[in-house]
This record gives C-alpha cells, sequence and structure tokens, in this order.
C-alpha cells in the first residue's frame, strides 16, 4: 500500500512538460453522419493504422499530434465526434473554440451527402466565424460503389466556400494532405488577422503623431 501511496506523490512523467513545447494549439473537429469514417480517417492521419471494424464513437473523443508548418510546431488537438442524432447536443458544444473543420461524407452514401448542408448550418451556427472547413469525400477507393460523383462534391463545396478533397482512409489516400492543408489554411487566417491588427496599430500610432504635432504647433504660435 505504501508503494502505491509513493507512486499517486511522484511527479509527472518529463515527456509531459516537453509536450508544452509548441507555438500554437490548433482545435480541429472531424464531423459528419454516422459510418462516414471520421474514426477511421483521425486513426489513418494520427497513428497511420487502419481497422475497418471501428465500432460508432460514443459522444466524443479525442488525439493529439504535433507537426511542423512554416518553420512552426504546431499542436494539434483532433476531436472525433459523434455522427448520430442523440449525440448531437454533446458534439455542438465543442464547436466553441475549434479553429478547423473536417466535414466528411461517405461518397458511397447518398444520405451523408444530402447532410453536409445541415453540418455546414451546425458549424456556422455553433463555432466562431474564422472557424476554417474541408469538406471530404470519403472512402473513394469504393469506386465501384460510389453514388457521389466527385463533380458534385467539388459543386457543393464551392457553394460553401469550403476547400474539397476526395480521401480514403483505408487505402491512405489524401489524408495528410487534407490535415496539411487545413492546417496552412489556419496559419494563412492567422497571419492575416496579425497584419490587419499590425497595420491598425500603426495607423492609429501615426494618426495620433499627427495630431500631437498639429497641436504643438498650434501652441508654438
Amino acid at each position: 500500500m505504501a508503494s502505491n501511496d509513493a507512486r499517486l506523490h511522484q511527479p509527472p512523467p518529463q515527456k509531459d512538460a516537453a509536450d508544452l513545447n509548441f507555438d500554437y494549439m490548433f482545435k480541429l473537429l472531424i464531423i459528419g453522419n454516422s459510418s462516414v469514417g471520421k474514426t477511421s480517417f483521425l486513426f489513418r492521419y494520427a497513428d497511420d493504422s487502419f481497422t475497418p471494424a471501428f465500432v460508432s464513437t460514443v459522444g466524443i473523443d479525442f488525439k493529439v499530434k504535433t507537426v511542423f508548418r512554416n518553420n512552426k510546431r504546431i499542436k494539434l488537438q483532433i476531436w472525433d465526434t459523434a455522427g448520430q442524432e442523440r449525440y448531437r447536443t454533446i458534439t455542438t458544444a465543442y464547436y466553441r473554440g475549434a479553429m478547423g473543420f473536417l466535414l466528411i461524407y461517405d461518397v458511397t452514401n447518398q444520405e451523408s451527402f444530402v447532410s453536409v448542408q445541415d453540418w455546414a448550418s451546425q458549424i456556422k451556427t455553433y463555432s466562431w466565424d474564422n472557424a476554417q472547413v474541408i469538406l471530404v469525400g470519403n472512402k473513394c477507393d469504393l469506386e465501384d460503389e460510389r453514388v457521389i460523383a466527385t463533380e458534385d462534391g467539388q459543386r457543393l463545396s464551392e457553394e460553401l466556400g469550403f476547400q474539397f478533397f476526395e480521401a480514403s482512409a483505408k487505402s491512405n489516400t489524401n489524408v495528410k494532405q487534407v490535415f496539411d492543408c487545413l492546417v496552412d489554411i489556419i496559419c494563412d487566417k492567422m497571419n492575416e488577422t496579425m497584419e490587419a491588427e499590425t497595420n491598425l496599430t500603426a495607423n492609429h500610432r501615426n494618426r495620433s503623431l499627427k495630431d500631437s504635432s498639429e497641436s504643438h504647433g498650434a501652441c508654438a504660435c
């Protein structure tokens, strides 16, 4: 019993402290109907593994992966959400603070494609305005079972203003590319925001200096 108590009071492993060494942390959500392959997509990206017998996600789960993009160390907190309606109130609570979304449908399932509009509306309702979204047509390896043409996915993504990829967690097609693209888009948006804030601050400072100079000039005469 004493040894168990000692273990309880030991400090956390040193690697936990090392995990804090990153430039940015992005919260990403994977959403879409049940059985479109969200969990398989996450496991393929995070662990480079694929298991065809995943059970439906209950509520929400997540994985962490650190990547290097544009000379920055970026920690990704990737949330895998349940697609069933009964979990919807749980999963939408996680939309706040998410910087990016992968909205996934199954190219062999018409209903999952039709539901994309509803998922896009939920993103608009529950997430912040600058959240970036990529539409992903998963299971493109099942070409013989396909019911959603690539052109239809492209057309819908353009209507929604999203980037678009077709991918396959099973064959590891475009999985890394999808995440890399999403991270790059978020980084670009962050840089644009920081540049805009810098310009705004500079303009305000110049205006203040000009007003001060004019005021002192008036007093001098």
